[in-house]
């Protein structure tokens, strides 16, 4: 049965921060099965084309900050403005998620960002 948009979302957002959380507990096997899934998930959405970039969007407001800038992360091309400043008030704090979205950022401006190519 396939997923709905919102649950591929919920998918994504769940995963991410799983991910965060094995990260810091220094389980990087649990993590890196984690970040296939929200790669998945990602993939899934994208094959939805800008319907399914449009439901990722909805996290740009989500209360855990590494979901929020893993949403902005993705979608930096369709939703640049959006993304950016997600990034950007991210970027401001101190520690592995902001320092994350500095290099996202810097990525972008760089010209060497491609996670969304299309």
């Amino acid at each position: 049965m396939a997923m709905t948009l919102s649950q591929l979302v919920e998918e994504f957002a769940e995963n991410v921060a799983a991910q965060k959380e094995a990260i810091w507990r220094g389980d990087a096997k649990t993590g890196n099965k984690h970040a296939n899934r929200y790669i998945a998930a990602f993939k899934k959405l994208r094959a939805h084309g800008d319907s399914g970039r449009d439901a990722l969007a909805q996290l740009f407001t989500h209360p855990r900050m590494d979901v929020r800038t893993a949403a902005a992360t993705y979608l930096l091309r369709y939703r640049t403005v959006e993304a950016k400043a997600v990034l950007e008030e991210a970027a401001k704090g101190e520690g592995l998620i902001p320092f994350e979205a500095q290099e996202a950022l810097k990525r972008w401006a760089e010209g060497a960002w491609s996670l969304d190519p299309e």
